[in-house]
């Protein structure tokens, strides 16, 4: 620092140039609870004065208040923000602090150990190129080690520092530290990093950080420090790729101007560029790359820019501007690997808001192949992933997707999943390949379609889907329903829950998968009777919020009306036609809703009948009124 002091006083241009000209280095912190990730990014920026003076009092002060070094500086509080965290003594958020050295720039995340807060460290190393996996001597690998030192691979990250904590407590001992990285070393080896450098240390000490330590005279390899200054920065691996601009805005502030927006993910592009967009396969090329300081005569990986085109053709939020000899690639069906994010568990069929990029498509989870076990890395058969578990699965997109394998492009082969129902993120994941039968199946087109066939019986084709507890009344209802449709010659369908698992569902029981599944196969049944021109009824107890949403989306606006069978549990219980709360009581009945699963009342639905204070005779009144009132059926 004091060389780069003399230049600030006789040189700030001088000092400014060089600065600029740093590479920038981004690195998370990792590893189980209370392994000392917060107080070694402490001890970085406090010996390499990245510190101010009034920021270094601050933390004197909250040491006296939170601290748990006595009298001492407490480290960890430098990046431990959040009260809660001072407090309890752990971290909880990312943390992200900015330094630099001589040789180089650097932003550290500091990731939480809490198995919990997984989803956190998962944020924290999307963005980073170099892990620091934290262990403390005088445990050892834990599951959470191994965990996050899964995930750094999964996520991309090849360099790995396996930084030995806390050496002062075990003595400083040779043989502690050396059978720690043998036992890594034997884990690491099913996992695709690059290089693993092993360094001793005490964080809170500050051996080996900084400085050399004395009391480990039998290492002899590099201090974190240095490591951090000298080690490769994959930047130029990224700007030599293959282009790739999704694109985030149509830029027309006038009628004389139409750019794609975006932030270039990999490559480079020049005016003259020959372009294909995708999932279109629509080709031209590049006119002007436009920034706000003015034209560009190249942009690279990392530059926010917007392009125009020499000719006018469609592009979208979503689509990806890539080169014509190498362009994304375009599929439907994806081979995937998936971290789970969320307390509810993932059960295949249900669906959820996939957003690659910057596309947004509807995700379903069609298949679980395998999940794995963190600790041995074995593949185990898995019907649902449960909060932080990790698996291979199948998913299937509503649509075509432009994308990179994440293997050849980390920015356009990956994904978050988004419950579509409280717009959680509850998912993260890579796109290993596309699936070979998603290249293979097209949709056949037809001269005879829904239109027409809704124009023939002279009627408006939909789904009446029926909702609620067991016994409250919804197959007699719509059973009614369709009678006085029938009279007035309306051609219909219902679908019964019971009648359905003689048949078509009959492999599946009452867990919770089982019941996304049947609630599917419905969907998807009904969608198609809705194509044949029909009024399609469904009496089904449907309990869960997602699968009926699932149901609507595969229809048009106006196709799904939702009615809902509101009736108290005790009343349902009192009817019980089928003795089947009787069972369930008696414990010989389980997953029963109502008693031991839950049902997710409909939040607005189309058509709300109460079978408590009205008959099932002026239930199907009401639902034929609103029928007419929406068109569906005209008296005729």
């Amino acid at each position: 620092m004091a060389v780069a002091n003399d230049i600030i006083r006789t040189d700030i241009e001088q000092y400014l140039n060089q600065h600029e000209r740093k590479g920038l280095l981004r690195f998370i912190t990792c590893g189980s609870v209370d392994d000392g990730k917060s107080t070694l990014i402490g001890r970085l920026l406090c010996d390499s004065k990245a510190l101010f003076a009034d920021q270094l009092e601050t933390v004197r002060a909250e040491s006296k208040k939170f601290g748990t070094q006595g009298s001492d500086l407490d480290l960890a509080l430098i990046v431990d923000g959040l009260a809660a965290e001072r407090e309890q003594g752990i971290t909880i958020d990312v943390a992200y602090r900015y330094f630099n050295t001589e040789r180089r720039k650097f932003i550290v995340a500091d990731t939480p150990g809490h198995e919990q807060y997984t989803r956190n460290m998962i944020t924290g190393a999307s963005t980073a190129d170099v892990a620091i996996l934290l262990i403390d001597a005088r445990k050892g690998i834990l599951t959470q080690t191994r965990r996050h030192a899964y995930l750094a691979s999964l996520i991309g990250i090849r360099n790995v520092v396996l930084a030995v904590n806390k050496m002062d407590l075990v003595k400083y001992s040779e043989k502690v530290f050396t059978d720690i990285v043998d036992r890594f070393n034997e884990f690491s080896s099913q996992l695709e990093y690059s290089h693993v450098t092993a360094i001793p240390m005490s964080a809170l000490i500050g051996d080996n950080v900084i400085e050399p330590s004395v009391e480990m005279p039998w290492y002899h390899g590099t201090t974190l420090l240095s490591y951090l200054e000298t080690v490769k920065i994959p930047t130029d691996e990224i700007q030599q790729s293959a282009f790739r601009l999704p694109v985030q805005w149509v830029n027309r502030p006038n009628l004389d101007f139409r750019g794609f927006a975006g932030t270039i993910a990999s490559g480079s592009v020049k005016p003259g560029d020959a372009i294909r967009v995708q999932p279109t396969g629509k080709t031209s090329t590049v006119d002007r790359i436009v920034t706000y300081d003015g034209d560009l005569e190249e942009a690279v990986a990392g530059q926010a820019v917007t392009i125009t085109l020499k000719d006018q053709i469609d592009i979208s939020r979503g689509d990806i501007i890539s080169t014509t000899e190498t362009p994304a690639s375009t599929a439907n069906q994806f081979e995937s690997t998936l971290v789970w994010m969320d307390e509810e568990p993932l059960l295949p069929g249900r669906s959820y808001y996939l957003k690659c990029g910057t596309a947004t498509a509807t995700a379903t989870i069609t298949d679980i192949k395998h999940e794995i076990n963190v600790n041995t890395l074995e593949q185990t058969a898995a019907k649902k992933l449960e909060l932080n578990n990790i698996g291979s699965c199948n998913l299937n997109l509503d649509r075509q997707l432009a994308f990179d394998t994440y293997q050849e492009n980390q920015s356009t082969g990956s994904y978050i999943l988004i419950d579509r129902a409280t717009n959680h993120t509850v998912g993260a994941g890579t796109l290993n390949f596309a699936l070979r039968r998603s290249q293979n199946i097209h949709m056949q087109a037809v001269d005879v379609d829904k239109g027409l066939r809704s124009e023939l019986k002279e009627q408006k084709a939909c789904v009446l889907w029926f909702t609620g507890l067991s016994g409250s009344g919804k197959s007699t209802i719509a059973n009614i329903v369709e009678k006085k449709l029938a009279a007035k010659g309306r051609h219909t369908y219902l679908l019964d829950g019971d009648n359905v698992r003689h048949g078509l569902n009959k492999d599946l029981g009452f867990t919770d998968a089982d019941r996304v599944e049947n609630i599917r196969r419905i969907g998807e049944v009904a969608r198609l009777m809705v194509d044949s021109g029909l009024i399609v009824l469904t009496a089904f107890i449907s309990p869960f919020i997602a699968e009926r949403q699932m149901a609507r989306s595969l229809l048009e606006d106006g196709e799904f009306l939702e009615i809902y069978v509101e009736t108290p549990l005790a009343i349902a219980e009192e009817r019980d036609p089928k003795g089947l709360y009787k069972k369930a009581r008696r414990g010989e009945l389980k997953n029963f809703t109502g008693i031991d699963s839950p049902y997710e009342h409909p939040e607005s639905p189309e058509i709300l009948v109460d079978t408590s204070s009205m008959s099932a005779e002026q239930c199907a009144e009401r639902v034929i009124a609103i029928l007419r009132q929406r068109g569906v059926i005209q008296e005729g």
